[in-house]
């Protein structure tokens, strides 16, 4: 039996957050609300995430030797996440500023500080969490040097899933073993290099033909669409009032990985992380917003 349900390797950051009537264009200066810091980053995230809804989840990640690095660890402490393989030092911990509009729309700037200082010397001292772990979460918010060597890493029969943001264009050793691959449409844009097709399906043939074993597409009120060698098939949103859409995207990868280690089909598993990533869009915050299994039962 392993020992964690998911393994998951990225970001940890401080979320600094401004309520705004509306995000500033270019060259513009806009008032908001009192500035509000939330524990955040795509792999923080994601652990918390997927610890709350219960799963035995840890996190290989560097955060700085500051207040912003001790209020990460302590969130993802408080949430049941093992954090044994959170580094400490080398840079000051990470940072996101974030303005959100009335919509819940956000736009996102990242300091990646200590993120990108996790080396892939950290990944191969780590081989105990990852023979530990039947599936390994990751992300771009992490050197892709690191991404690389987490795909090395892997322990026999484990799954990656990778949600390529921000997103850059994939190396083939890491396309090859993503199970799934989980993106929207910029990011299928980028991975592509090119403009996608006229639909989801067509992205998602294109994005197969680049090697990894399956494909999640979000579709944001859509839904999601799932496709593996075996064919595509589309999954239903759940209607909730967005009132902040902040981290809701990491909820349902760390969602979708757990149920996937469960043994569940790529479909059934899509379909539980949209109702988490609902649920999630229901309250502001990232992580202050992920629901608990209970909770995801009510939707």
């Amino acid at each position: 039996m392993s020992t964690y349900d998911l393994l998951v390797v990225g970001s940890a950051n401080a979320d600094l957050v401004v309520a705004v009537d509306r995000r500033p264009g270019a060259g513009e200066t806009v008032l908001g609300s009192d500035l509000v810091v939330h524990p955040g980053g795509k792999g923080a995230n994601q652990a918390v995430a997927a610890a709350r809804l219960g799963a035995r989840t840890a996190l290989l990640a560097r955060v700085g030797d500051d207040g912003h690095g001790q209020l990460l660890r302590t969130s993802m402490e408080s949430s049941g996440v093992d954090t044994s393989g959170v580094l400490v030092g080398g840079a000051p911990t990470g940072v996101a500023l974030i303005t959100v509009d009335p919509s819940g729309d956000n736009s996102i700037v990242v300091s990646p500080g200590a993120n990108g200082r996790l080396t892939p010397d950290d990944v191969r001292a780590a081989r105990e969490l990852f023979a530990a772990a039947p599936v390994v979460s990751t992300l771009l918010e992490i050197p892709l040097d690191t991404v690389a060597e987490v795909a090395r890493s892997l322990a026999d029969g484990a799954r990656l899933v990778l949600n390529p943001s921000p997103p850059a264009p994939l190396p083939d050793e890491v396309l090859a073993v993503c199970d799934p691959l989980i993106v929207n449409e910029h990011e299928a844009k980028v991975i592509l290099g090119t403009e996608p097709g006229p639909d989801p399906e067509e992205w998602a043939r294109q994005l197969l033909a680049l090697g990894p074993r399956s494909v999640v597409i979000t579709l944001g009120a859509e839904g999601a669409l799932v496709a593996d060698a075996d064919g595509s098939e589309r999954v239903a949103s759940v209607k909730v009032k967005a009132v902040d859409t902040t981290g809701a995207g990491d909820a349902f990868t760390a969602a979708l990985a757990w149920r996937l280690g469960t043994g569940e089909r790529l479909a059934d598993a899509a379909a539980y992380a949209a109702r988490v990533g609902a649920a999630a869009v229901t309250k502001e915050g990232a992580q202050a917003s992920y629901p608990t299994a209970d909770e995801v039962a009510t939707l």
